[in-house]
């Protein structure tokens, strides 16, 4: 018999404290569900993945063509990468995940898409930050530096303005998306996972970077209220020239 609550790993981190749990829930129908804390902040649970899905259905509808060069900023539970990797004109797929962990739990099989992620040869797992990157010179790829992106796509911060880490801060600025906008090619994508709803100005900070911008809301049954919740998926397309 399965117990109804285990805490799987649980380490100490420069961000703070996180832990893997695994429970069950009876107004669930037994499903287990898996949920990542940072401290005493939750990260995500994969009862509710509806979102981060839609983020790479959404950012993949709109690239043309095959062999898609993709990255993930963000690894998670790996619903965004493992949506990703479903699409078969995905060539590559670079995840950048900052907490050594989350990338352990996958390699170990500890959580449920981990063996799906660690074992497709297009999928690598980099234990980087995201946003240091974003900002450097080159594009994210430390063995081919000139490769650009045909999209990017982030699930990181909670929101445009509530950040995991006050150093993301900078990114959320015109200067910040800009220099991540260079290492997308033309006609490129950037999609951007959000727990609130559209955020106007952001909206319009995107706008002054991408050719344009379109947030995205998906909306998801809640069991516990018995109604639904809703997540925004930002999508913001590079000029083709």
């Amino acid at each position: 018999m399965t117990p109804s609550f285990e805490e799987l790993d649980f380490r100490t981190t420069p961000l703070g404290d996180i832990s893997l749990r695994r429970r069950s829930d009876p107004r669930l129908a037994g499903e287990l569900l898996y949920e990542v804390k940072l401290g005493e902040e939750f990260l995500m649970s994969s009862l509710f993945t509806e979102a981060e899905v839609q983020l790479s259905l959404l950012g993949l509808a709109s690239l043309d063509g095959t062999d898609w060069d993709i990255v993930v900023g963000g690894l998670g539970l790996g619903y965004t990468a493992a949506a990703v990797l479903d699409d078969p004109a995905v060539r590559t797929l670079t995840v950048i995940e900052v907490m050594e962990p989350v990338i352990d739990w996958h390699r170990q099989g500890l959580v449920p898409l981990g063996k799906k992620l660690s074992s497709d040869s297009r999928c690598r797992l980099v234990q980087d930050d995201f946003f240091e990157l974003a900002a450097a010179p080159g594009g994210f790829d430390h063995t081919d530096p000139t490769r650009l992106a045909h999209a990017l796509l982030l699930d990181i911060d909670h929101s445009p303005s509530h950040w995991l880490n006050p150093g993301n801060g900078a990114f959320y600025t015109a200067s910040g998306i800009r220099k991540m906008a260079d290492k997308l090619l033309p006609g490129g994508v950037f999609g951007m996972w959000s727990n609130d709803l559209p955020d106007d100005a952001f909206v319009r900070l995107l706008g002054t970077v991408f050719e344009s911008c379109e947030p995205h809301i998906v909306t998801f049954p809640n069991p516990y209220t018995g109604g639904q919740s809703s997540n925004t998926v930002y999508l913001s397309h590079k000029n083709r020239e």
